[in-house]
């Protein structure tokens, strides 16, 4: 196996960060943003587009990489994110905006499933394992420092975080130089994409699950803090940017956790701190539930997405990756753009939580009669 080096690993964790950036890189300054594309009440769908996108585009990605290999589908996506990215500054119909953002998510999909790809052929076993939790952790914080830059440049003007999305093509060129180009093992270039196996079903559907679960509490954070707490828009950044440095420390913590006590257990207590994470927010009105959930959510996050992730990788083999990790872009991506709609629900934190102990309780039950 082909080593790769520092830098080829640097920047496939880098195109990790585009994924969540597609959203972070306008949404602090989407309120002057809308105006100027003449988007009115429409404008939250700047943002959301994109995930439906990748809801979309992510089985046909996956089919693409396992038919043409991951980096071509990488060089792709990369080349297409940072074209439809920045398409927006230019003087277009707001419907045309809308279908362009729609597409951008197909190049977020393409760009999710074909990094991890490059991951899963270049690492194996637990460096495969340190991989998918460095990628995590790569993700939370690129949206934090993504969603500062967005803020700054849009108060410059409402063009710059646009510019943000050509990113891509630097990478694309750091692709080309760091990355070396070689077919997956294998597989050729005229080659079928084989079916996921059933075993994967079950992990796409907690990806999918445990997006929902912390994607409600973000969606509804910002309106929760300010009515119970009289929280500032910068004390709840601060808060929520706490989040994603928690849930940075425990995808560095996946590793040891998984090799101590199991990757089950671990995704198991993944869904238990996710669900006291809600339930906490359910009726917190002091500042220490509230930092106690944070710790909850920033775990819970850091021990499910990597390590579903992970274990996407570990149940496919070379001939059906592409297509495991299409429906596992289409599993979490899927989960936030649900979370739009669940986020309506009467007590809100008190449904997902109690939905969260139920599937960790499910996720108990089959380790233990698996192993009876």
């Amino acid at each position: 196996m082909q080593k790769l080096s520092v830098a080829g690993t640097t920047t496939l964790l880098l195109t990790s960060c585009l994924t969540i950036m597609v959203g972070t890189a306008i949404a602090p300054s989407l309120h002057l943003i809308a105006p100027q594309l003449h988007m009115g009440a429409m404008g939250s769908w700047l943002i959301t587009l994109p995930s439906l996108g990748v809801v979309v585009f992510s089985p046909f990605t996956g089919v693409f990489i396992d038919r043409r290999g991951a980096y071509t589908v990488m060089q792709a996506g990369l080349a297409g994110y940072g074209l439809l990215g920045i398409a927006a500054i230019f003087p277009l119909p707001p419907l045309l905006i809308l279908c362009i953002r729609f597409l951008l998510g197909g190049a977020t999909a393409a760009i999710m499933s074909a990094g991890t790809a490059l991951l899963a052929i270049h690492f194996q076993g637990t460096a495969r394992l340190k991989m998918m939790a460095l990628q995590g952790m790569a993700i939370e914080l690129g949206g934090a420092f993504f969603l500062v830059a967005g803020g700054m440049l849009g108060d410059i003007d409402w063009r710059l975080p646009f510019c943000i999305y050509l990113l891509a093509w630097v990478l694309w060129l750091l692709l080309a130089g760091c990355v070396p180009k070689r077919p997956q093992p294998g597989i050729t270039a005229d080659s079928g994409s084989l079916p996921a196996t059933t075993e994967l079903y079950p992990v796409v559907a907690g990806a999918a699950a445990a997006m929902l679960l912390f994607f409600t509490c973000i969606l509804e954070l910002p309106g929760l803090l300010h009515q119970r707490v009289q929280f500032s828009a910068t004390q709840t950044g601060c808060y929520m940017g706490a989040i994603s440095l928690l849930a940075v420390m425990a995808a560095g913590c996946l590793t040891v956790t998984v090799k101590r006590i199991s990757e089950r257990l671990t995704l198991a207590t993944g869904f238990a701190l996710l669900a006291a994470g809600n339930l906490l927010l359910n009726s917190a009105g002091q500042p220490a539930p509230l930092l106690l959930a944070a710790v909850c959510l920033g775990g819970g996050f850091g021990f499910t997405i990597p390590l579903l992730n992970h274990m996407t990788v570990s149940m496919s083999t070379a001939a059906n990756r592409g297509a495991s990790l299409g429906y596992y872009a289409m599993a979490v991506f899927g989960g936030q753009f649900l979370a739009v709609f669940i986020v309506m629900l009467p007590h809100l934190f008190l449904f997902t939580g109690i939905g969260g102990l139920i599937i960790s309780l499910m996720i108990i039950l089959s380790t233990k009669i698996k192993h009876s």
